[in-house]
């Protein structure tokens, strides 16, 4: 299992490298990589948290770029929908994934103090869940695993 979220890294490299990915995917698959949803994956990656739509559509108003709920909704659904960005359910907010470009099955740790996010890649097959779906013949179409805790800066600063 791999984990993204909470290691210290070159935050502005990670957003220009993941917006750039984002870029040519949209363009590899005749995608429209419009203005706002470029915008809102860029409000996603900045934050490393996850954020609620109306957090994310008062950055587009003061940004310019919509102040209705509608503009933000469309926005998340497309990246969703094409691997871009993920929905945290218990939250009902969202967060840019760490893993874009292959299918994976995500577990997320979500800080309770901060609402930081950190994404593990799992493997759905080496897993119990996976076993027993296999062995009862049963498909899988979707998985959400969602931990709540204390992140690593949260953690030392509360010491």
């Amino acid at each position: 299992m791999s984990t993204i979220g909470f290691d210290t890294h070159d935050h502005a490299h990670c957003i220009t490298d993941a917006l750039q990915n984002a870029e040519m995917r949209c363009a590899e698959q005749k995608l429209q990589f419009t203005p706002v949803r470029r915008r809102v994956l860029e409000i996603l990656l900045e934050r490393h948290q996850a954020l609620g739509a109306y957090d994310i559509l008062d950055v587009l108003a003061q940004d310019g770029l919509g102040s209705q709920p509608p503009v933000v909704y469309r926005a998340l659904d497309f990246l969703v929908q094409n691997g871009l960005a993920h929905r945290i359910e218990r939250m009902n907010a969202y967060t840019a994934c760490a893993h874009p470009g292959h299918d994976h099955v995500p577990a997320f740790l979500v800080c309770r103090l901060c609402k930081a996010v950190a994404e593990a890649e799992t493997e759905l097959i080496q897993g119990r869940l996976g076993s027993a779906a296999k062995a009862t013949g049963f498909t899988i179409e979707k998985i959400v695993v969602e931990a709540e805790g204390v992140c690593p800066t949260c953690a030392q600063q509360a010491a």
